[in-house]
């Protein structure tokens, strides 16, 4: 038991082990992450069933089938008036006022590169 080489065999298989534990620890913190990623997303599932479940339950009624159709097509009541906005694409260039102090040095540079 006290010789060198049943000392050897017993240290290498000390190492063996520690090596095992902590390799075993390291999978272990992964487990731990990959645990939580997959709660995580299992709550925004969950919140995203709900969401799902509450459209349908909308869309079973005929207000909500109603307040579908008009937003996807934009669609108006009789009486009630529909705004529509346009962009006007002839719009008036605005010119930079030039600054003053090192603002004005920075600009310069902007502008050089335009």
């Amino acid at each position: 038991m006290h010789s060198k080489p049943v000392l050897v065999f017993l240290g290498v298989l000390i190492i063996i082990f520690a090596w095992g534990v902590i390799s075993f620890m390291g999978k272990m913190r992964m487990t731990i992450e990959n645990r939580k990623i997959a709660e995580n997303k299992l709550l925004e599932l969950e919140k995203r069933k709900e969401k799902l479940s509450s459209d349908i339950f909308r869309l079973n009624t005929p207000g909500g089938v109603e307040e579908s159709i008009r937003l996807k097509f934009g669609l108006a009541k009789e009486g009630e008036d529909v705004v529509v906005v346009v962009e006007d694409k002839n719009k008036p260039e605005v010119k930079e006022t030039p600054q003053k102090g090192f603002f004005s040095f920075l600009f310069f540079w902007k502008n050089w590169f335009k």
